[in-house]
């Protein structure tokens, strides 16, 4: 069995994460290529089947990653793809001996996020989406979309000039974005996956796939709703192309919004903020949930929204509050 044989078991591997274990596309993407790079590995020492693989051709894998520099991260998630591939293999009687029984992960620092204040990400999300008021007269930008997901060329109006209805609706999509990121703590990829119909307008909530394909509905309040009236009512429609399908949010092209988008969005709302980090959609996911527990609400209601499986990565928002409290002791108390 060559290389091209040891990846065939690496693709029905990736079908049962898809289909029969619910994991997102880019959980699936990232394992097959920690899987794909450990056949070619195995291949280039004279492996031809999985049942040759011994724990020291996996300790010499992750050795030879870690002496080109990859970080701890990216090793720990390898291992965690060659147990959770080697124990399918064994389960569904491919091998007999799970060679990565011993394989031990290395130690991952766990870093407290970095998060805003609360008046930062007030501006952030005030100021994510300039609308000045819209012309009388004017057709919408080009909106045939070729691709599934859409990435925004620059649309921002010159200094002095008056906006184009493009302009003005990826103007309130940003804002609608940006106050819903925040409102409801959501993760990018479940954010662009959001079709209209998953939003309730009169309940204030938004039902969201989240990982493992769980789904759970997450409230908003009153400024988070009446940014998306607007992007709703008023700027998709400028949007709408032939693959827009119910995308809630779009490109200026009229296909879903790309994620990278997206990320650019809130690193350029950061950046208009004096003294914020640049964060990106999950920090503001950390930032929603860390005010959610400064203000007193309870961990197992911000692990429901957040959509955690475990209680004890929820946690670490009870950490960076008591860190912050530490830290303005230490600046204000007389005795720190």
């Amino acid at each position: 069995m060559s290389a091209t044989g040891l990846l065939r078991e690496v693709e029905g591997f990736a079908d049962h994460l898809l289909l029969e274990r619910g994991r997102s596309p880019h959980t699936v993407r990232a394992y097959t290529a920690d899987l794909t790079a450990l056949a070619e590995h195995l291949e280039a020492a004279g492996a031809t089947e999985w049942r040759q693989v011994t724990l020291s051709d996996l300790r010499s894998f992750a050795a030879r990653r870690a002496a080109a520099g990859l970080a701890r991260s990216t090793l720990a998630r390898g291992t965690a793809s060659q147990r959770t591939f080697f124990g399918w293999m064994v389960a569904t009687e491919r091998l007999v001996v799970d060679p990565s029984a011993r394989l031990v992960s290395p130690r991952v620092e766990k870093r407290l996020p970095a998060v805003l204040r609360a008046e930062q990400a007030a501006q952030l999300v005030e100021g994510g989406g300039t609308r000045p008021e819209p012309r009388a007269t004017g057709g919408a930008g080009d909106p045939g979309g070729d691709t599934q997901t859409d990435t925004d060329t620059d649309t921002d109006a010159a200094p002095g000039t008056e906006a184009d209805p493009v302009s003005l609706a990826t103007d309130l999509r940003d804002r609608a974005v940006l106050e819903l990121l925040y409102a409801t703590g959501i993760r990018v990829g479940e954010l662009v996956s959001l079709d209209t119909g998953a939003v309730s307008l009169q309940d204030h909530t938004v039902r969201v796939w989240g990982k493992g394909s769980k789904e759970r509905v997450v409230p908003f309040g009153v400024p988070a709703l009446r940014a998306l009236e607007e992007w709703v009512h008023q700027g998709r429609p400028e949007l709408l192309g032939a693959r827009s399908g119910e995308a809630l949010f779009l490109g200026v092209r009229g296909g879903r919004i790309d994620p990278r988008e997206v990320r650019r969005v809130v690193h350029r709302a950061a950046q208009r903020v004096e003294g914020a980090a640049d964060i990106g959609p999950h920090g503001l996911r950390h930032s929603a949930a860390t005010h959610m527990v400064d203000a007193g609400a309870d961990i197992r209601s911000v692990q429901e929204l957040l959509g955690h499986a475990s209680l004890a990565t929820t946690q670490v928002y009870t950490h960076v509050s008591v860190e912050r409290l530490r830290e303005a002791f230490d600046r204000s108390h007389p005795r720190a």
